[in-house]
């Protein structure tokens, strides 16, 4: 992993800044979440997600991954519609009991943009999400299948007017999602979460508001924090409180790639037990802006 970081690291100081590749709407490019879901129907594969985080039970190590295809483009080659699988691999340290290792449950999903606005940067999608549980039943959160609706929106602050000191909120953008999963059988334990980010393009600021001097990487920087929301509705005895958590972090998006850094940080009773200590990481792909074969092929 250290020498994947190392070798991307070198490669955002020599790549180019002016285009991207990813999360398009209007002139705002968004970036890619640590943990809220990505809104914007896009081809990209989540290559490593690492994440520690030490608890007051043990500690944590997943590695996770995401693929995700667009199956369906509009008459503006806007993508409309998409769908993807993700998961994690997982090694647990508890205090007083065995190690723990093997995959979370397997996700499926699908993502239609039924409403676009470039003109105000504005996205809403919709799909279904639906979690199986297939890997070691030590480690992943479900022992059954849950299906349900996923509600996701993002919007830059372009339309601001440019005016002097306002003119600098316009880099500003916000992400977010919305899911409710009950359990199909068994067990009730029915999963709520919700997640909202909101982040600041140094690339918007460079090119849409005003070119400061900064050069690569800086000026492909994205501050973020996401608040994060989740909860069991129905389930065991003293897991149903709601967990709430901010994760700042800072990514860095170019044409071919995004690289992320995180925290957690806890912002209610029920987050301080999972969040003694936590750092997250993303590397995405985007993968049709390598090979654009691959990324162009559609129903459509």
């Amino acid at each position: 992993m250290r020498r994947v970081c190392a070798l991307t690291l070198i490669l955002a100081i020599a790549m180019p800044a002016a285009a991207f590749a990813h999360g398009v709407v209007g002139d705002y490019v968004f970036l890619e979440p640590l943990i809220a879901e990505d809104p914007t129907p896009a081809n990209e594969l989540d290559i490593a997600q690492p994440a520690w985080n030490k608890t007051g039970a043990g500690q944590n190590f997943s590695l996770g991954y995401t693929l995700e295809k667009v199956l369906y483009q509009d008459e503006n080659h806007t993508p409309r519609f998409s769908a993807g699988v993700f998961s994690a691999w997982h090694y647990q340290w508890p205090k007083n009991a065995p190690d723990q290792r093997g995959f979370d449950d397997l996700n499926l999903f699908a993502k239609w943009a039924f409403f676009v606005s470039p003109k105000h940067e504005f996205l809403l999608s919709a799909g279904p999400l639906l979690q199986i549980p297939t890997g070691n039943p030590g480690v992943e959160q479900q022992s059954h299948t849950s299906l349900g609706p996923l509600l996701l929106w993002e919007k830059g602050m372009g339309d601001l007017p440019n005016w002097p000191v306002l003119k600098y909120l316009r880099p500003f953008g916000l992400q977010g999602d919305f899911s409710y999963l009950p359990a199909l059988g068994g067990h009730t334990s029915h999963l709520m979460f919700a997640d909202q980010v909101v982040e600041y393009s140094l690339p918007y600021l460079s090119n849409s508001v005003r070119d400061i001097g900064l050069k690569p990487p800086f000026r492909n920087l994205f501050l973020f924090t996401e608040f994060n929301y989740s909860q069991l509705v129905a389930g065991p005895a003293q897991e149903t409180f709601p967990s709430i958590v901010a994760t700042p972090g800072i990514a860095y998006v170019g044409y071919h790639f995004e690289l992320s850094f995180g925290t957690q940080l806890a912002l209610n009773k029920a987050a301080v037990p999972a969040t003694h200590a936590v750092a997250i990481g993303l590397l995405d792909i985007f993968y049709d802006s390598i090979f654009p074969q691959a990324g162009n092929w559609t129903i459509n």
